[in-house]
């Protein structure tokens, strides 16, 4: 048995005025890519200079104006990747590059070496802070904590006045924020605020981790509103969120801080970070873009993201990540294929407006296709097989019709235990049921009139089985005389219970479609399909292929 006793619970905030459960996101954070640095320092095989610098290309393209580029005194590769985009001259104006550095002496002096002749960097400093890392790993009071994390402050001060033609812009992080005492929290932010005293035009980034993600996403929002609330000259500090995903929640936890009044997000494409990994930012961005909000950052070629991400981390994108996903698009199920298959109809009505049952955004706008949306398999059902049909040839069976070929479709995936694609599917449908010859093919026909009102009489040619033959019947159609003129042939009795047809493409030499449902005296239904460029030659042959369908059986 799983010991679940040896846990304990993480106590919630006394915060019974919190005020972010009512507050809407109307604006997208402040983003920091942390790829090149958290992302990559948890990648088995880490990216390459080469690599570290397409990557940093890509996040620059698609947006991104806060890029963490490493910890440059933690490597020389990571120093040289650092030089390598000043020296080259490789950061756009707009973007401001940032690096991380822990507080101590020698650490912060290296990384302001990296940093020389850069027209602007964020210099990112923490030091830990939790209950469990001051007792467990470093033996520190709070006094020495906080003692540590001045001491670093200072430094950096003094280090940034030695380069004087560089803007600078100072973060703190109390690592491991969520497991700190929130008044503690706010306690040693507050002092490094003291000596760095941000104004409004000169603001300082607080930066409060879920480094570990200990508990349930609205405890970190209570914790950010805490600190909101409490954190000195509010109005000069930009509030930053760094959520990991230890308790699969990063995503929840970052919608919820913004929402506690943070600023700032730091995470990483597709979540990629050590663990769990970090907050995908990709999925929030996106999740932004569906409530109507420009998210700052363009994600309309997701499969290039994909595609770039997973040649330079080597990791892979799930198949089920809510946006890039190469199935999140897709259907299998019947009920959830007709359903998508009528709202896509409806969008007609309202193009400006996207509301698809079970799609929350319209794959066209991160660049993929409709193609995938509905896949069959013997799960799906009429509505998936007349969505593909609709979607990819133009065709557009009667509701029967469906029912009929569905069954069709799923004895074939049954047997082939796979989905089958759309040029499958068309096949099988002109195989079951269009223009069928066996054992009857019509070779011609003509109309004569019979002088009694609007019935008209047909003559007709068929081959049967090699031999051909007239037959010839009256009705108050062509196509109803001509089956007068089959059922007294085949001595079979039947009636169509259900004709209809379209136009399959424009143009002076378009084709058309008909689709002839039968119904036998004794009550079974055949379905038949005849194509043509002339209408009446179509609904004559489906009625031929729906004849065909009754005699073989």
């Amino acid at each position: 048995m799983m010991n679940y006793k040896k846990y304990r619970p993480y106590p919630v905030m006394d915060l019974p005025d919190r005020k972010w459960p009512e507050t809407v996101i109307t604006k997208a954070p402040i983003w920091c890519s942390v790829d090149l640095r958290d992302g990559n320092q948890s990648l088995e095989i880490p990216m390459s200079l080469e690599e570290k610098i397409e990557f940093f290309n890509f996040l620059v393209k698609i947006g991104f104006k806060e890029i963490e580029i490493g910890f440059p005194a933690a490597s020389d590769t990571e120093f040289e990747f650092a030089r390598y985009l000043i020296e080259n001259d490789m950061i756009p104006d707009d973007v401001t590059v940032q690096v991380l550095t822990q507080s101590r002496p020698h650490i912060i002096r290296r990384t302001f070496e990296a940093l020389r002749g850069i027209k602007r960097a964020i210099v990112h400093l923490y030091n830990s802070t939790s209950t469990l890392q001051r007792d467990v790993v470093f033996n520190a009071s709070k006094e020495k904590t906080t003692e540590l994390a001045l001491s670093g402050a200072i430094f950096l001060q003094e280090e940034a006045a030695k380069q004087p033609d560089t803007e600078f812009i100072f973060e703190y992080s109390p690592e491991s924020f969520t497991g700190t005492e929130t008044d503690y929290a706010v306690e040693i932010c507050n002092a490094v605020i003291d000596v760095w005293k941000p104004t409004p035009d000169k603001k300082v980034i607080i930066n409060l981790p879920s480094t570990v993600e200990m508990a349930t996403a609205n405890v970190y929002a209570d914790q950010i509103e805490y600190c909101c609330r409490n954190l000195k000259n509010r109005d000069s500090i930009i509030v930053s969120l760094h959520a990991h995903n230890d308790r699969g929640l990063a995503i929840a936890e970052t919608e919820f801080g913004i929402m506690a009044g943070a600023d700032r997000v730091e995470g990483t494409l597709f979540g990629n970070g050590e663990r769990t990994g970090n907050t995908d930012i990709v999925n929030v961005a996106l999740n932004l873009f569906t409530q109507g909000i420009d998210p700052k950052l363009d994600f309309s070629n997701i499969d290039e993201a994909v595609e770039i991400y997973e040649r330079l981390t080597r990791m892979t994108v799930d198949p089920r990540h809510p946006y890039a996903g190469s199935l999140v698009y897709t259907a299998f199920s019947g009920s959830h294929q007709d359903a998508i298959r009528k709202g896509m109809e409806r969008m007609k009505e309202h193009p400006d407006r996207w509301e698809v049952p079970y799609l929350h955004i319209d794959p066209m706008d991160v660049g993929r296709t409709y193609d995938p949306i509905v896949r069959i398999n013997s799960q799906s059902g009429k509505g998936g097989v007349a969505f593909v049909l609709e979607q990819n040839y133009g065709l557009y069976l009667p509701k029967a019709f469906q029912q009929d070929f569905s069954l069709v479709i799923t004895r074939l995936s049954d047997v082939s235990h796979s989905d089958l694609d759309p040029d499958t599917i068309f096949r099988e449908f002109k195989k079951e049921y269009v223009d069928l010859t066996a054992p009857i093919e019509l070779v011609s026909y003509k109309e004569a009139a019979t002088g009694d009102g609007d019935e008209v009489a047909v003559e007709s040619r068929i081959n049967d089985n090699g031999t051909e033959k007239t037959i010839a019947g009256k009705g108050n159609g062509i196509l109803d005389a001509f089956c007068h003129s089959m059922v007294r042939y085949m001595g079979k009795q039947f009636e169509i219970v259900n004709y209809s047809e379209h136009s399959m493409e424009y143009g002076t030499k378009s084709r058309a479609i008909s689709y002839v449902q039968i119904r036998t005296e004794d009550g079974r239904d055949y379905f038949g399909a005849g194509i043509s460029s002339n209408i009446t030659k179509s609904s004559l042959r489906a009625a031929v292929s729906a004849a065909n369908k009754c005699m073989a059986e």
